[in-house]
C-alpha cells in the first residue's frame, strides 16, 4: 500500500474555509501548523483516515491521529472548547485504539456547545509539517467523508531552524545546568518560559521525548545536571522559543538549595547505628522530645467498576479546582508575607494540578469507569513510580509533592477534609509528610517531625526549616512500628531518633529546651526596653505587619513602633476597592493599637506579583519591572489620591509616617510631596506626615543622598532590592535561594544610602526579610542603619541581639565585608566576627 499520498476525507459535514479565516489567531496564524477549517451542520465527528488515535484531550474536545504514512493530524473542535471543561462532547475512541477511515470519533450537543463556545469552526491541522504537503481538494461545503485534503510526503526533511513567523521548526542541543536536573521545580521553570510563546515544544533525552507542557513528562525523562538533551520548537516563533528555552536550561540554580546554614549531618550507615537508636537524616535542625503520635492515612473505598464517567469527570474537576483555590490562597499569603520558598513550593504545586500527562490518565481510567478517587491515586502513583525508578534522589523526592496533591485531592473527593487532633508536644511520625500537612501541625504545637523516607531537600524540609520545626526523614520503616504514646527523644541536629531514651536523657532534653525557652522569655521580658548596643547607641527595632491585629501583637510583643504596614490587606481578597472611610478607620486602628508609637505606613504596591480582581491591569512581559508601587499610583492618580486623603484624617497626624515604594526618581518624590500638600490644604489640615522613601531599586539606593534632600526617611526593602541588583526574580520557581540580601553587592548599596542620609541628617530602616535575621544584625547597625523592622516574634530576640554588640566594632568590621566575594564568605564572616548561640 502506498502511504506517501493520502485523500482525506471530510470529518464534518458544513462550509470549508481556509485557516486563515478562522477567527482564533493561534489557528489563523500557521502558528501549530497548516490545515483547513469546517463549520459543522452535524453533531459527531469523523476520522478523516486510517491510523491510530495518539491522544484524546481531557475536557474531549479534541483528538490528535497518526496517519498510516507519519502524519501527526489534530482535529479541535470548536473554539475556546476547552472551557466547557467536557459538558456536551462524547468520546467515541480511547487514546492508542486503531481506527478506520470514517469511524466516528468524537458526538458533541451542538446546541451546548455552541451557546458555551466563541464558534463551533472545527479545524484539522498538521502538527507536524516536516516532509508533508497539504493540498486542498475542495473550497465548498462538503458532506462527511468526501475528498477534502491531499497529503503528501514530500520526501525532505526542512531545514532545522527557519525563521520566526514562518511556521517553521527549530532545534538545538544543550547541556543541563539547571542545579539537580530536570525534576519539579526546574520542569516549571522551563513550562513557564515555554508558555510566552505560540510554538510547541518538547525535549528529547535517551531515545525519549515528552510534551514541555507536562511536568511529569519533562521529570519522567530522568534528565540530570550536565545530561544534554536536544530541545524542538515547532511554530511562528519557533527560534525565539528555542533560543529562550536553550537560555533557560543553561541557567545554573534552578532548584533552590536550602539557606545558607551550618552543613547538616549525615545520617550513620543503618549498621553502626546504636541500640535504642534510629539513624535518619537531619532536614531540620533542633532537639525536642514528647510522646509519639502516627500522622493518619487515607483509606479508599473499595472500587466497584461501575461507576459513572460523566459523574466521575465533573467530581475529580470539583475537587481539582477546589484544592487548586487553596494553593492559589497560599500562594497569594506567601506573596503577602514575603515567603520565596514558600512561593516556588506552591508554584511548582500548581501547575502540577494543571499538568495534562497527569489529568489524561486519570481521566482515562474513570472513562474506563474507575471512581474518580481511585482513578487519582493510580494516576498519580503510576507518576511517582515513574520519577522513583529513575534513581535520581532529588526526582524521587519530588515525588512527595505529587503524594501531597493526591491526599489533598483525595481529601476533597472522600469528604474527608478534618484535621486529625494532634495534642501539643507532640513527636509526629509518617511515612512522609507533605507541604499541606504542615501547616496544621504548626498550628496544632507539635514538637517535631519524623519520617520514613523524605530527604532533606524536599519541600516539606524547607519549610520545617523555616518554622524552626527539628525534623528527621530517611529513618525506615522502623520508625512506623513504634508505639504511640511512647517518649521519644529527636535530636535531629545529630540525625538521631531515640526511642527507648532513659529518664535521665529525657530530663536533659527536658532542661536544655527549658533553658533555650528560658532566654527566650528573657528576651521576651525585655522587648518593651529600649535595643542600645553596649557603647551606647540606640536602636529602634520596630515591626511589619498587616493589619490591625497585626500591630496589637506587635506592640504586646515590646515593638518600638510599626516599621511597614503593607496596606495591600485593605485591597486584596474582594470585589471592590476600599472607600476612604474604611481605609481611614484600618489605618486609625492601627495607631491606636500601637500605643504612642509611631506607625510607617506604606502606600498601596500591588502589581508585579500582587494582583486585584477589580482593578484589571494590563498583561505584563516583565510584571516585576512593570507597573507596581508608586508606578500605578501615578497611573491611578484617584486612587493614590484617596489613599492619601485616609492617611492624612488620622490622628494624631505627628504619629503617622507615610512610605512610597518602588520610588525610582526623585522627581517622584517631590511630585507626591507636592500632592500630599495639595490634599492636605483642601482637607484643612495644617500638619503633614513624615514623608520617606522605600529604597528596593538600585537606582534610590544611589541616589540616596538626592532623596534625603526631601524625604524625611529612608527604609531599604531588601526584598525587592536583592532581586533587582542581582536580577532574579524573587518570585522565581528556581533562584529563591540564590537571592541573598547579604550579597556584598547588596550591602554596598544599603552603605551608599546611608551615607546619602547622613549627609542630610535623616535616618535610615530596614524593613526587608533581612532586618529579621540575628546574624545580619551587626552588619546593618555597622553600615549605619540605625531602624530594624522585623517580625513581630523576633522582635525580643533581635533587640537582645543589639544589646549584645559594640557599634564601633561593627562599623569597623562591617568595612571589611564589602570587599568579599560572596554571600557565602560574609555569612561565614559575620559567624567568625560575631558569634552568636
Amino acid at each position: 500500500m502506498n502511504n506517501n499520498n493520502l485523500a482525506l476525507k471530510a470529518f464534518l459535514s458544513g462550509p470549508v474555509m481556509p485557516l486563515s479565516r478562522v477567527p482564533d489567531p493561534v489557528f489563523s496564524s500557521g502558528a501549530m501548523g497548516d490545515g483547513i477549517a469546517i463549520d459543522p451542520l452535524n453533531d459527531c465527528l469523523y476520522a478523516p483516515c486510517a491510523g491510530v488515535v495518539m491522544h484524546v484531550a481531557r475536557t474531549r474536545h479534541a483528538v490528535t491521529l497518526k496517519a498510516d504514512n507519519g502524519a501527526e493530524l489534530l482535529l479541535h473542535l470548536g473554539l475556546d472548547t476547552v472551557e466547557l471543561q467536557g459538558e456536551g462532547f462524547d468520546a467515541l475512541v480511547q487514546e492508542g485504539t486503531r481506527i478506520t477511515e470514517g469511524q466516528p470519533l468524537l458526538r458533541f450537543d451542538l446546541d451546548k456547545v455552541a451557546r458555551g463556545s466563541k464558534s463551533l469552526i472545527t479545524v484539522l491541522i498538521l502538527t507536524n509539517g516536516e516532509g508533508f504537503q497539504l493540498r486542498p481538494l475542495t473550497t465548498t461545503c462538503v458532506d462527511v467523508g468526501a475528498p477534502l485534503l491531499q497529503l503528501s510526503r514530500t520526501g525532505s526533511a526542512p531545514a532545522t531552524a527557519e525563521p520566526a513567523g514562518s511556521g517553521g521548526e527549530s532545534r538545538g542541543h544543550v547541556r543541563v545546568a539547571l542545579h539537580g536536573g530536570l525534576h519539579a521545580r526546574p520542569a516549571a521553570l522551563l513550562r513557564k518560559s515555554a508558555q510566552a510563546f505560540s510554538s510547541r515544544a518538547e525535549l528529547r533525552f535517551a531515545g525519549r521525548s515528552a510534551s514541555v507542557d507536562s511536568l511529569v513528562g519533562i521529570m519522567g525523562l530522568g534528565v540530570g545536571e550536565q545530561d544534554e538533551v536536544e530541545v524542538i520548537c515547532r511554530g511562528a516563533d519557533s527560534e525565539a522559543a528555542l533560543h529562550a528555552l536553550l537560555e533557560t536550561l543553561a541557567t545554573a540554580g534552578a532548584e533552590p538549595t536550602p539557606q545558607p546554614v551550618t552543613p547538616l549531618p549525615v545520617a550513620a550507615p543503618r549498621g553502626a547505628e546504636e541500640p535504642g537508636v534510629l539513624a535518619g537524616v537531619c532536614a531540620s535542625p533542633g532537639l525536642a522530645s514528647g510522646p509519639l503520635v502516627r500522622l493518619g492515612a487515607l483509606h479508599l473505598p473499595d472500587d466497584r467498576g461501575d461507576s459513572q464517567p460523566d459523574e466521575q469527570h465533573r467530581a475529580l474537576d470539583q475537587a481539582l479546582e477546589r484544592v487548586r483555590g487553596d494553593v492559589r490562597a497560599t500562594l497569594q499569603q506567601a506573596a503577602r508575607q514575603g515567603h520565596a520558598d514558600e512561593e516556588a513550593i506552591f508554584t511548582a504545586h500548581l501547575a502540577l494540578l494543571e499538568d495534562p500527562g497527569l489529568l489524561d490518565a486519570a481521566d482515562l481510567l474513570i472513562d474506563q469507569r474507575v471512581s474518580a478517587a481511585h482513578a487519582w491515586h493510580r494516576a498519580v502513583q503510576t507518576h511517582c513510580g515513574i520519577l522513583q525508578s529513575l534513581g535520581n534522589p532529588l526526582l524521587a523526592e519530588r515525588a512527595n509533592d505529587l503524594r501531597d496533591l493526591e491526599k489533598r485531592v483525595l481529601r476533597v473527593l472522600l469528604g474527608n477534609d478534618g484535621e486529625q487532633a494532634i495534642a501539643a508536644g507532640s513527636l509526629v511520625a509518617a511515612q512522609e509528610i507533605t507541604p499541606s500537612d504542615l501547616g496544621p501541625l504548626v498550628r496544632a504545637g507539635v514538637a517535631g517531625l519524623c519520617m520514613a523516607e523524605g530527604g532533606a531537600t524536599s519541600h516539606v524540609a524547607i519549610l520545617a526549616r523555616a518554622k524552626g520545626l527539628p525534623c528527621l526523614v530517611a529513618l525506615g520503616p522502623q520508625v512506623l512500628e513504634l508505639d504511640e504514646g511512647r517518649v521519644l527523644v529527636l535530636d535531629a541536629s545529630n540525625g538521631r531518633l531515640e526511642y527507648a531514651p532513659s529518664a535521665e536523657r529525657i530530663a536533659q532534653v527536658a532542661m536544655q529546651r527549658e533553658q533555650r525557652e528560658q532566654a527566650r522569655q528573657q528576651q521576651r521580658a525585655r522587648a518593651r526596653q529600649a535595643a542600645v548596643t553596649r557603647d551606647g547607641r540606640h536602636i529602634e527595632v520596630g515591626a511589619n505587619v498587616a493589619n490591625p491585629e497585626e500591630a496589637a501583637e506587635a506592640f504586646a510583643a515590646g515593638a518600638d513602633g510599626v516599621g511597614l504596614l503593607r496596606t495591600e490587606f485593605l485591597f486584596l481578597d474582594r470585589q471592590q476597592a476600599p472607600n476612604e472611610e474604611e481605609q481611614q478607620h484600618a489605618y486609625q486602628g492601627v495607631l491606636d493599637a500601637m500605643g504612642e508609637s509611631r506607625v510607617i505606613i506604606r502606600t498601596i504596591d500591588v502589581g508585579g506579583d500582587k494582583h486585584l480582581a477589580y482593578l484589571p491591569l494590563p498583561a505584563e512581559e516583565n510584571p516585576a519591572l512593570g507597573l507596581r508601587g508608586i508606578r500605578l499610583g501615578q497611573a491611578l492618580p484617584q486612587l493614590l489620591d484617596q489613599q492619601l486623603r485616609a492617611l492624612l484624617r488620622v490622628a494624631p497626624i505627628r504619629r503617622c509616617r507615610v512610605l512610597l515604594p518602588m520610588v525610582s526618581e526623585v522627581d517622584e518624590l517631590i511630585a507626591i510631596r507636592q500632592r500630599l500638600d495639595q490634599l492636605a490644604h483642601e482637607l484643612g489640615i495644617e500638619e503633614r506626615p513624615e514623608l520617606g522613601v522605600m529604597i528596593e531599586v538600585p537606582s534610590a539606593a544611589l541616589l540616596a543622598d538626592q532623596l534625603a534632600e526631601h524625604a524625611d526617611f529612608l527604609s531599604i526593602g531588601t526584598n525587592d532590592l536583592s532581586q533587582y541588583t542581582l536580577a532574579m526574580d524573587r518570585c522565581h520557581a528556581g533562584l529563591a535561594a540564590r537571592i541573598d540580601a547579604l550579597h556584598p553587592a547588596l550591602l554596598r548599596l544599603i552603605a551608599q544610602t546611608c551615607a546619602g542620609a547622613a549627609r542630610h541628617g535623616r535616618w535610615v530602616g530596614v524593613c526587608g526579610a533581612l532586618a529579621s535575621e540575628a546574624l545580619a544584625t551587626p552588619v546593618l547597625i555597622g553600615l549605619g542603619v540605625q531602624e530594624l523592622s522585623v517580625s513581630p516574634g523576633l522582635v525580643g530576640e533581635i533587640k537582645a541581639r543589639v544589646r549584645e554588640l559594640n557599634a564601633e566594632d561593627c562599623r569597623q568590621r562591617s568595612q571589611e565585608l564589602l570587599a568579599l566575594g560572596s554571600a557565602r564568605a560574609v555569612r561565614d564572616a559575620c559567624a567568625r566576627f560575631w558569634p552568636h548561640a
